[in-house]
């Protein structure tokens, strides 16, 4: 059974088949239940380790904010199961949302406008923002096209024109919906739209983000949060020694400190009924 269960010749077959093959050719008669629980018993490991192409472990870093944007969209089931679209647009540096929008229909210009409220005011014609986005009608269409025509923005394909994916936006749509929107009941658009705008709040000003050591993406934006790390640290560093000391200064009755007076007698006499009772043996 270990020489069929780990042979390569045999790798491409499940252990259910594996069983009835070897009884077909007469090497060995055993229930599938039993090949199962022996491989697992025995941790018999078939080669069937699959081989993957070599993917990027690491998406597109900025090296300033409103260099790279995502820009993506996400389906909200409401309870009477009809559907809302949440756009949003991310900055890669930051990772603070720099708009969004919801509304009850996918449409094109619904991208148009999230695009044109996170551009608003910021410059992008003598240094345009690369928006990564997927091959989706909401992003790859003829308004689109012309708003990237006016120079602002510019336009990658996640994993068309690029190797990597828009991973930075979807590990956002995950936070926001099993962190809070799944928690609260999502019974009107009015209902999303109020919970959306909470907690876009939260995220850029309040949360601190575990890439910025305590910094929120709203400090990381405009540049506000630079001594943060070193006010954290320091902080630690005190609430440390705090702690210690009070640690060090907790002890009982029962176990006074070593050079108390009250425990010499105890000890001495201690010593002396054991030396008595050396001598009597």
């Amino acid at each position: 059974m270990h020489d069929l269960a780990t042979s390569g010749s045999y790798r491409h077959i499940p252990v259910r088949g594996l069983a009835l093959h070897a009884q077909r050719i007469g090497k060995l008669f055993a229930s599938p239940t039993t090949w199962g629980r022996l491989i697992r018993e025995r941790g018999w490991l078939r080669p069937r380790t699959r081989i993957h192409p070599a993917t990027p472990k690491e998406g597109v870093r900025a090296t300033r904010p409103n260099e790279y944007w995502h820009i993506d969209v996400t389906v909200i089931r409401l309870l009477d199961g009809t559907r809302v679209y949440l756009h949003a647009v991310i900055d890669n540096f930051s990772r603070r949302i720099l708009a969004w929008k919801l509304a009850a229909r996918l449409e094109p210009q619904t991208t148009c406008a999230v695009l044109s409220t996170a551009a608003a005011g910021l410059g992008l014609a003598t240094n345009p923002a690369t928006v990564v986005a997927d091959s989706g009608v909401e992003n790859v269409n003829g308004e689109v096209d012309a708003l990237l025509a006016l120079g602002q923005l510019r336009r990658v394909l996640a994993q068309v024109e690029v190797t990597f994916s828009n991973s930075i936006i979807e590990a956002w749509w995950r936070s926001l919906k099993h962190n809070w929107l799944f928690l609260n009941t999502l019974d009107s658009l009015a209902a999303v739209e109020r919970l959306v705008a909470f907690y876009v709040e939260q995220h850029n000003a309040v949360m601190p983000h575990s890439a910025f050591r305590g910094q929120t993406p709203d400090e990381i934006y405009s540049g506000t949060g630079t001594a943060v790390p070193d006010h954290l640290a320091a902080a630690r560093c005190v609430a440390r020694e705090q702690r210690l000391q009070r640690n060090r200064a907790l002890h009982c009755g029962t176990c006074l400190p070593e050079s108390s007076p009250s425990t010499i007698p105890v000890i001495s006499s201690v010593l002396q009924l054991h030396a008595a009772n050396s001598r009597r043996s």
